[in-house]
């Protein structure tokens, strides 16, 4: 049994906290809020793109702290989940570590390169285990995908395409700022970033097109092609915001194997679900298979992320998905993918 402590109280931590109740390997024992009504359960205030509202929550046994720092002061917290703002991910996840704490961070790893390389070097001098919450290869498309290119049922996979867009997010007043969350590059298209790490490694370079947000150094829509050697690609991501708020969100993928190619897209138009391509496998010999998903529930995703993690320290092993280096490699992606669009050339990523 993990016993964890959630710092942070907002949406993704309700999230993490449904998770958490679906997971009998890990037992919440504490939370941090600066909220005194959240610190009494009242969470129905949180509100978020997916999964139930907020409500009231029965915290009987679990110690409410007005700040992270006396969490830490818990001997009974072992995992520090941090669902803080980006910007503060470093400092805190830093403090945690060096209190002898394992973290679970939410994504990004930081909003800096120097501050993820930091945070990856604190935990190797601990002995701590730093995890990064890149969900998105839990989530069943990307999980099959994932699953395909470990097992090699179709051989092995030769590139692909990627697109994530979302509607402007007015309400997220720093949500452009490159120092507090780092803007479309870092906190949307990071997960596409990662994920095509995943599949290929890390490309010798990258170069993007795009459009910068005002008169800011953050980049709002942007196209990039990621240079790999010989045998694969391409391998491009395109997406960002857009000023149309119709279409609240869309993602999508299309990725060629020697045997298939495997592709799915979705959006939300006007608060509902538009499924225009389900997941779809076009095999080899011309035959067409539409793979079972399950109820897809997006907080099922959450509760597969918390088990790997719980399962990871439990049995001493390194996550395939989550660990902090990995986050790190997809923060200096977005970093390069940002970089190239302000020089107007390729990004070397070679070391």
């Amino acid at each position: 049994m993990i016993r964890v402590g959630i710092a942070g109280i907002g949406f993704m931590g309700w999230i993490h906290y449904l998770a958490y109740r679906q997971v009998p390997e890990v037992e919440l024992v504490a939370i941090a809020s600066r909220d005194e009504k959240k610190r009494r359960g009242d969470w129905r205030g949180i509100q978020g793109n997916f999964g139930p509202p907020g409500e009231q929550v029965d915290l009987s046994g679990v110690a409410a702290y007005e700040s992270l720092e006396q969490m830490l002061e818990d001997p009974n917290v072992e995992l520090v989940d941090l669902c803080l703002p980006p910007a503060l991910h470093a400092p805190a996840a830093i403090q945690a570590l060096q209190a002898g704490k394992h973290v679970f961070c939410e994504k990004p790893i930081a909003v800096r390169l120097e501050d993820g390389r930091r945070m990856v070097q604190v935990a190797q001098q601990a002995g701590r285990r730093l995890f990064v919450g890149h969900v998105l290869p839990f989530f069943p498309e990307f999980h099959f995908l994932w699953q395909a290119a470990q097992d090699g049922r179709f051989g092995r996979p030769l590139g692909g395409v990627f697109k994530r867009t979302i509607s402007d997010p007015e309400w997220l007043a720093d949500f452009y700022d490159p120092e507090k969350v780092g803007g479309p590059v870092v906190d949307l298209l990071i997960h596409d970033a990662h994920f095509l790490r995943l599949l290929w490694g890390m490309p010798q370079a990258v170069f993007s097109t795009g459009r910068m947000h005002g008169d800011s150094a953050v980049v709002e829509f942007l196209c990039s092609q990621f240079l790999y050697g010989e045998g694969v690609g391409p391998v491009a991501v395109h997406g960002g915001v857009v000023r149309q708020s119709g279409r609240d969100f869309t993602h999508g993928f299309e990725v060629h194997f020697e045997q298939a190619t495997v592709l799915m897209d979705f959006a939300v138009i006007e608060s509902q679900p538009v499924v225009s391509m389900p997941l779809t496998v076009l095999a080899a010999d011309g035959s067409v298979q539409r793979p079972e998903l399950g109820e897809g529930d997006p907080v099922q995703g959450f509760v597969a992320e918390v088990q790997e993690v719980a399962q990871a320290l439990a049995q001493q092993r390194p996550s395939p998905l989550l660990e902090g280096e990995l986050a790190l490699d997809a923060l200096a992606l977005c970093h390069a993918q940002s970089e190239s669009v302000r020089s107007g050339g390729p990004v070397s990523l070679e070391t």
